[in-house]
């Protein structure tokens, strides 16, 4: 046997095509294939490669602007790791279409109102996906990616957290907040001397903190809040756009995605705790209570129903839920966190640097919450005292459309949507609305560069700009927590009026837009406080 295998020759070899069996043209080819280097097969398969990728986009591009050639596979990615708002201007603006292609991700831009309201409103056609990286970080099966019907039933069960009545027991919790942290910006003032500090970071950790108390009360300890506060800005850094296609070790992705957990790991300890106090009959403290008493009137609802039992004097929950699990509760909660920490962040940076650059409006928003108080400062307020300041909101709402934190959301084409009579987005590529044309239109907005908070005060721009205001985005996917969103700056704003005098120190950069995420002063807002006397 070993013989005869070592012996075998193969039929097909030293085959030769008889003499004229081929044309000479075909039979230099297949010499020439037959004799190629390694490298010449290495070139050639390159170039194939890149012509496929330039051709794809090309096809996919069809007539909307975009650039004539995408540099090869990786596109503008090293400009998308540092964007710069001017570029993202001159995208918008460049029509109302548009297109750029990063690694393998064909990305159009919608840049109009009607479009971004098209596009907000497709559920059949798309779903969010926050970034290209989003799925990886948050968790393939958060809920912010649900489609459909999973999606509208769990939002259901959401809604009644951010009730008025809701939002009435997180006021004492945020209060005390920003009670501590008032105190420390006196501080850092005093501690630099009187000197000018960049604030925003600073206020990065205040609408953590914020935003962690209000979600998981104080479950969660004074140490994690800090640990969560300091490293968030990891998931930030790692929320590009897009994104290489895998999480390498010990890149921004990568790091983002060990944040991520981090604070996951932190959440479902507090639902765990939340959980037993709850059941024990305690009372709402934050959103995680609100919603763990929800599950708990539930079940107590269907085991009854199932046992043919009374429920005389029991409220039906509207929805009834199941039981979430700790894990469950804490990626719902995350995805909150994620919704709010980047945006307010921005919001409070900006609300500070314009006030102090406007001194007549912060002077009528001071008026107005020490009016409201009663003449006490540290007064605290419920939930129809700031529902009833109705100046302080108009700053509020006014900033969100001058500087609107959220100014891109992120879908992708679940199949091949027709956004115009004459373009089609391809099936799997992203499609951006962005929300920063329409809130700047000058056919809605009079002089839109401008701040002017009269115009939600007075003025008809509440009416006028209906279909224009996309802060919060519109259809399915709209923000479930902008009510609580804006009545907390206007809680935060009202409070540091009545308490500081502040003064911002402008410098070439305070009015250049820097992103990161959403958009801040380029240098970062430098502040100095004083306590406010009377």
């Amino acid at each position: 046997m070993a013989a005869n295998a070592t012996s075998f020759t193969s039929p097909l070899a030293d085959f030769k095509f008889a003499a004229g069996s081929l044309p000479p043209q075909v039979d230099y080819v297949l010499d020439t294939v037959a004799n190629a280097s390694v490298m010449t097969w290495l070139f050639t398969i390159i170039a194939m490669a890149v012509a496929y990728d330039q051709i794809s986009y090309l096809v996919q591009k069809g007539s909307i602007v975009g650039p004539s050639f995408k540099l090869p596979f990786m596109g503008p990615f090293l400009q998308s790791l540092n964007p710069k708002f001017e570029e993202y201007m001159q995208k918008w603006q460049s029509g109302p279409l548009s297109c750029v292609s990063v690694f393998h991700k064909f990305v159009v831009i919608a840049s109009t109102r009607d479009l971004a309201r098209k596009v907000f409103n497709s559920p059949t056609y798309v779903k969010p996906c926050v970034v290209d990286i989003a799925t990886k970080i948050l968790g393939e099966d958060n809920w912010v990616f649900l489609d459909g019907k999973a999606h509208v039933d769990y939002r259901k069960g959401l809604n009644g957290l951010f009730t008025n009545r809701a939002l009435e027991c997180y006021l004492p919790t945020q209060e005390k907040v920003y009670k501590q942290y008032f105190a420390r910006f006196l501080q850092i003032t005093k501690d630099a001397g009187g000197k000018p500090v960049p604030f925003m970071h600073e206020f990065r950790e205040l609408m953590c903190t914020v935003s962690l108390r209000t979600f998981a009360g104080f479950y969660i300890t004074d140490a994690a809040c800090k640990k969560i506060s300091d490293d968030y800005y990891l998931v930030t850094a790692a929320l590009d756009l897009v994104n290489f296609p895998i999480i390498i070790p010990y890149t921004r992705t990568w790091y983002g995605k060990r944040a991520a957990s981090m604070v996951m790991d932190e959440l479902a300890k507090c639902a765990a705790k939340s959980k037993v106090r709850m059941a024990a009959g305690g009372d709402i403290t934050c959103i995680m209570d609100a919603w763990i008493k929800d599950m708990i009137d539930s079940k107590r609802w269907r085991e009854a129903s199932e046992k043919g039992l009374s429920t005389e004097g029991m409220a039906k929950p509207s929805p009834l839920l199941r039981e979430f699990t700790d894990m469950e509760i804490s990626k719902t909660l995350f995805s909150f966190l994620f919704a709010s920490q980047d945006a307010t962040s921005s919001a409070v940076t900006n609300l500070f640097q314009v006030l102090a650059n406007r001194p007549e409006v912060l002077d009528r928003l001071r008026e107005e919450n020490y009016r409201t108080r009663n003449g006490n400062i540290h007064a605290d307020v419920t939930l129809e005292q700031l529902e009833s300041m109705t100046y302080t909101r108009a700053v509020v709402r006014e900033l969100l459309r001058w500087r609107p934190p959220v100014i891109m959301v992120p879908y992708k084409a679940k199949k091949s949507f027709p956004v115009t009579d004459t373009y089609t987005v391809p099936k799997g590529a992203m499609i951006i609305p962005t929300t920063y044309m329409a809130l700047r239109d000058p056919e809605v907005y009079e002089n839109p560069d401008e701040f002017d908070p009269e115009r939600y005060y007075s003025g008809d721009a509440e009416k006028k700009g209906a279909k224009n205001y996309l802060v919060f985005g519109t259809g399915p996917h709209y923000c479930l927590g902008q009510h609580y969103a804006q009545l907390n700056l206007v809680l935060m704003i009202g409070k540091a009026a009545l308490q500081f005098d502040w003064k911002h120190h402008a410098t070439p950069e305070s009015d250049i837009i820097k992103v990161f995420a959403t958009i801040f002063p380029k240098d970062d807002c430098p502040l100095t406080f004083a306590e406010r006397k009377w």
